[in-house]
This record gives C-alpha cells, sequence and structure tokens, in this order.
C-alpha cells in the first residue's frame, strides 16, 4: 500500500498536494454517479431529444458565461476560500436535488436548474484550482500531477462511478445524486487541509474587474502556445458536444445497449483514460508534445465515423477506450502547457479565457446535436463531427508546434530559475 501510494502521489509533491487530490477524487467520485444517473434522470422524465441536449446544455453554459469573470475572481481573492465556499453550494444544491427526488417532486425544470448551479458554482472552483496546483508543486512535475488528478477524474468520474451510478438509479432514482452529496461534503473536508503558500498581493489601487479580464484576453492573444489551445478546444468541442449530448439516446436506441449502455461507454473511456494517465509520464519522455496532440485529434476525429457507421456496441467501446487515453492525454497536456506559460498572478483569468472556449464549444455542439438529432436522426451529430474535425485538424495541424516549441522554452526557462 505504502508503494502504491507513492507511485499515484509522490512524497516529493507534498502533503497539501495529497489533500488536494483525495478532495478532486471524491468529488470525482460523486461526479461519476450523476455522469450515469444524470441522463437516466432527464430520459426518464422526456423523450425529447432537444430536452434531454439541454441538459448538457445547462451544466456547460455557466462557464461560457461566467468563464471569464471567475477567472479574474480567481486572481483577486484568496483562492482557497474560493473553492471552499463554491463547493459548499455544489454540496447545497446536490441536497435539495435529493430531497425532491426522495419527495417525488422533481421535474425537468427542476433538474435543469439544479444543473446550472452545480456548473456555477463548478466555473467558479476550477479557475482556481487550476491557480493553486503551480504554487504546491515544482514545473518539472506538474506533468506527473496533472495526470494524477486526471486520473482520479478518469477512474472514479468515468469508470467507477457511471457503473455504480447507474446501478443506484435502477434501486431508485434519488440514491446517486443522495451518494453524490456525501461525496461533496467529504470533497470540502479534505480541502480544508490544503494549504496554499501566500501569493504577492497587487500594488496600488485594483482596477476594474473588466480591466483584469481584459488583460488576461491580451495575454492569451500575443501567446502563440495559449491561442492554439483556445482555438483547438473550442473548434474540437462544437464536435464533441454534437455527438456527446444525445450519447445516452444512442446507446438505446442504436447500439441497443438499454439503461447501461451509456454507463458502459463512459467505463471504457475511462478505462483508456487511465491507461493514458498511467502512462503519461513515459509518453511525455519519448513522445514529442506535437505529435502526442496530433495522433490524439487524429483519433478524436475516426471516433466520430466510427459511431456514425456502427451498430456493434463492442466496436462502440473499443473505440471509445482509444478516445480515453486521447482524451487523457490531451487533458493533462493542455493544463500543464497552460500552468508552466502564464504568470501566476494571471493564471485565473487565462485559464478563465480557456475554460470559455472550451464550454463555449460544448454549449454550441449540445445545441447542434439536439437540433440535428431531432430534425435528421441520431446519426446526423457523429457526422457532423467527423466531417467537422477532418476540417479542423488540416487548419490547425501547423500551428501544434507553436505548443510544443513554447512549453518547451517555458520548461526550459523554469528549470533555469528553480
Amino acid at each position: 500500500m505504502i508503494r502504491l501510494g507513492e507511485w499515484v502521489a509522490p512524497v516529493r509533491l507534498g502533503s497539501s498536494f495529497r489533500w488536494l487530490l483525495g478532495s478532486t477524487w471524491a468529488s470525482n467520485l460523486g461526479d461519476g454517479f450523476s455522469i450515469a444517473a444524470g441522463p437516466l434522470l432527464i430520459a426518464s422524465l422526456t423523450r425529447n431529444p432537444f430536452l434531454v441536449s439541454l441538459a448538457a446544455f445547462m451544466q456547460w453554459l455557466p462557464v461560457f458565461i461566467f468563464g471569464l469573470y471567475s477567472g479574474a475572481i480567481a486572481d483577486r481573492v484568496d483562492r482557497h476560500k474560493l473553492i471552499l465556499s463554491m463547493n459548499w453550494v455544489r454540496a447545497l444544491t446536490l441536497a435539495i436535488l435529493t430531497t425532491t427526488l426522495f419527495l417525488h417532486v422533481v421535474t425537468v425544470p427542476i433538474v435543469l436548474i439544479a444543473l446550472f448551479a452545480i456548473g456555477t458554482a463548478d466555473t467558479f472552483s476550477n479557475n482556481a484550482y487550476s491557480a493553486i496546483v503551480p504554487l504546491l508543486v515544482e514545473k518539472s512535475e506538474l506533468g506527473l500531477a496533472n495526470s494524477r488528478i486526471n486520473f482520479g477524474w478518469n477512474g472514479l468520474s468515468q469508470l467507477a462511478g457511471p457503473p455504480i451510478g447507474a446501478a443506484l438509479f435502477a434501486i431508485g432514482m434519488a440514491w446517486p445524486f443522495a451518494a453524490e452529496t456525501i461525496c461533496a461534503v467529504a470533497a470540502v473536508i479534505m480541502f480544508t487541509r490544503v494549504v496554499v503558500p501566500p501569493t504577492p498581493s497587487q500594488d496600488g489601487e485594483p482596477q476594474h474587474i473588466w480591466h483584469d479580464i481584459r488583460d488576461g484576453l491580451v495575454w492569451t492573444r500575443h501567446s502563440p502556445a495559449m491561442l492554439a489551445l483556445v482555438i483547438q478546444i473550442l473548434t474540437f468541442n462544437i464536435t464533441y458536444g454534437a455527438s456527446w449530448a444525445v450519447l445516452v439516446l444512442f446507446s438505446q436506441e442504436r447500439l441497443g445497449m438499454g439503461n447501461i449502455g451509456f454507463g458502459l461507454l463512459s467505463a471504457a473511456a475511462a478505462v483508456g483514460a487511465l491507461l493514458g494517465n498511467a502512462t503519461y509520464p513515459w509518453v511525455e519522455r519519448h513522445v514529442s508534445l506535437a505529435n502526442i496532440m496530433r495522433y490524439g485529434l487524429v483519433l478524436e476525429t475516426v471516433t466520430h465515423l466510427v459511431f456514425a457507421l456502427t451498430t456493434s456496441p463492442i466496436i462502440a467501446m473499443i473505440i471509445m477506450f482509444f478516445f480515453g487515453i486521447h482524451e487523457a492525454n490531451w487533458a493533462t497536456t493542455a493544463m500543464s502547457v497552460r500552468q508552466r506559460a502564464v504568470p501566476n498572478e494571471l493564471l485565473g483569468r487565462v485559464s478563465g479565457v480557456y475554460q470559455v472556449a472550451m464550454m463555449g464549444g460544448l454549449v454550441i455542439g449540445s445545441l447542434i446535436g439536439g437540433v440535428l438529432a431531432t430534425h435528421f436522426g441520431l446519426l446526423a451529430p457523429y457526422w457532423f463531427g467527423f466531417f467537422g474535425c477532418a476540417i479542423m485538424l488540416v487548419g490547425i495541424w501547423g500551428r501544434l508546434g507553436d505548443i510544443a516549441h513554447d512549453d518547451a522554452q517555458s520548461l526550459a526557462a523554469g528549470d533555469t530559475n528553480d
């Protein structure tokens, strides 16, 4: 067990990072319950594809609305207190939703409002999280630290959580959300043990918050690496959002996998992501950063094509496994590049720009997916995803080299400063 603990979170990363990791993993497990139970709940209340896709839309919308503002707030206030308060909001919202389920008064609007509230709390806390990690570990250790954070997200949120959530939902609609509430409270308690080093305060009178937001946008615009990352995540998430928003219906009606199908597909992706996260430190040493991203985006394009063509649950699960590897590698790479390249005093704002692009793509994509599925059938979002990804991949192929070049310079500068 000691060796396993050292592999998961080496002592050199520090006790505060270990508590942060435990907190995020507890939250991830709860998220996993609702990943399966949330779409099943919506599907049990309505069979309208647009309303089903609206659930994903409401969960992603807060980042689109508040992402830039929350990033500026994360650079202004105590990030530790901000995360704690937002996590309590999340836990309270889940408790209210669970109560409506136990009382059998839940409706589609109640679920949508709860998803929006949870998404809003996550928006404010996530930007602060991304700015805290570089304060806890060295720049050279960010790839390892982020891979372990994502390992928990994939292993618990995507692998362990969804099947448990689906099983709990089969027992009673309220049980997966009650379990998620418990996990959310546990995450808050563990995060209280995290000690964040003090950061220098800004000199002079604080400027208007919109000037802070502008500074983040300007910095992003003049950073080739960050600009390329923002363009990529926006465009590819439009296609991803379109297909993912109707995946629960696709698994039931196209693949014939029943109520557990969505959870099984998520689990297959999570297994691949676990492999991707576990091997990322080795991959980072042996494969160029540009090729990690290029090969992954090719795989993402192929994933849409396979889903457009197949009716086999086995084939769908295999391609989701490989997609999971790409998803893990991309998430760790993008986060590490951002944390190494951006000055910490701007990290909340630049992360906010990235989050808006990421979730903005999902919001736009989920609406497109719902409309396409409603008017042209469940395969339409996947054909849209394939052709859209192929076109965008050609356009961004060369810019991925800019990301690799800038990251190498940032890492070298960090090593020199250390």
